[in-house]
């Protein structure tokens, strides 16, 4: 008895699924108006899911480049702290060449400072030359100007302190005297 009464309900079901076609076609202009508002909320969710997919993919770039500059820069605090040892080293070096002492000692000061200036090249600092070059704020600190029979205008002529470079990045800019020409005669 199930089935006849399954029976009969199907032709009833298409009756009503072919009137409901019927009535498809006889779409009103409000139902037009709801379609478009629809489709204008599925284009603006799909500009801000590509908007955020977008700004998900920036923060992932950002990370590793901030994860990358952290690797190659650690090596920073240790750096600046040898970099005054060094400089002591090199001072004592020019004391003891300034007074004549060829001993024994002096050279051994010259092969530790030596050591310590490659020991810092492996880990990719370097001494930026200024000497000779022309004046560059971003690498140099100025101490002052003074006439230069060797150097145009504009151009390092006296080192006073080492500048140092870990990668790109300035550790410590060189402190230098710019030559502002040859002395005026009066």
């Amino acid at each position: 008895m199930k089935n006849n009464t399954e029976a009969e309900h199907q032709p009833d079901d298409r009756a009503e699924l072919d009137g409901s076609a019927a009535s498809d076609e006889h779409v009103t202009a409000s139902d037009t108006v709801a379609v478009e508002d629809l489709q204008a909320v599925l284009v603006h969710a799909q500009q801000d899911v590509l908007r955020a997919q977008a700004e998900l993919e920036n923060f992932r770039k950002r990370l590793r480049r901030d994860y990358e500059d952290q690797l190659k820069y650690a090596a920073l605090p240790l750096v600046r702290d040898m970099i005054p040892a060094i400089d002591n080293l090199q001072r004592a070096l020019a004391a003891s060449q300034s007074q004549g002492e060829n001993s024994g000692l002096s050279e051994g000061v010259r092969l530790v400072a030596q050591q310590f200036v490659e020991i810092l090249a492996r880990h990719h600092c370097k001494p930026i030359e200024s000497l000779g070059q022309p004046f560059d704020p971003n690498f140099h600190e100025a101490l002052g100007q003074m006439p230069n029979q060797q150097y145009p205008a504009g151009v390092v002529c006296f080192e006073a302190l080492q500048g140092y470079l870990l990668h790109d990045r300035v550790i410590r800019p060189s402190q230098v005297m710019i030559s502002s020409g040859p002395p005026q005669a009066s």
